[in-house]
């Protein structure tokens, strides 16, 4: 039976309790949860617009990748949730400075609503 183990690092929001992880790591990758613009530290969604909030959705991801023991250079497949459609090409002007030359695949998708009415939330999975 594969082992998993939980990743929890506070450089990134923390997940609600009992209820999700920040990360799994199994079988060599590492799994991210979901994440929206919110501040670690502040536990607020980042004052901006969606380039802004893209931004931080990298970043808690890169943090938690990191935390894991490995790199957003590693990351194999994202889903992208916008709640507005329209924002589908200031994202990607955001998006497209990271990920590595070789980049993922992706799926970005527009949904009814976002938690904490939030415009954009990142998940993604990585190679260790």
């Amino acid at each position: 039976m594969a082992e998993k183990r939980a990743i929890l690092t506070k450089n990134a929001p923390p997940p609600l309790p009992g209820i999700y992880s920040q990360a799994i790591v199994a079988n060599g990758f590492v799994y991210c949860s979901g994440c929206v613009p919110m501040d670690a530290q502040t536990g607020k969604i980042v004052d901006g617009d969606i380039a802004l909030h893209t931004e931080q959705c990298i970043k808690n991801v890169t943090h938690i990748l990191e935390a894991a023991g490995s790199h957003i250079d590693k990351v194999v497949k994202v889903n992208v949730f916008l709640s507005n459609m329209e924002d589908f090409a200031t994202m990607n002007s955001v998006y497209t400075l990271y990920w590595g030359d070789v980049k993922p695949a992706r799926t970005c998708v527009a949904v009814k609503t976002l938690p904490l009415n939030c415009d954009v939330e990142i998940e993604c999975v990585a190679i260790l």
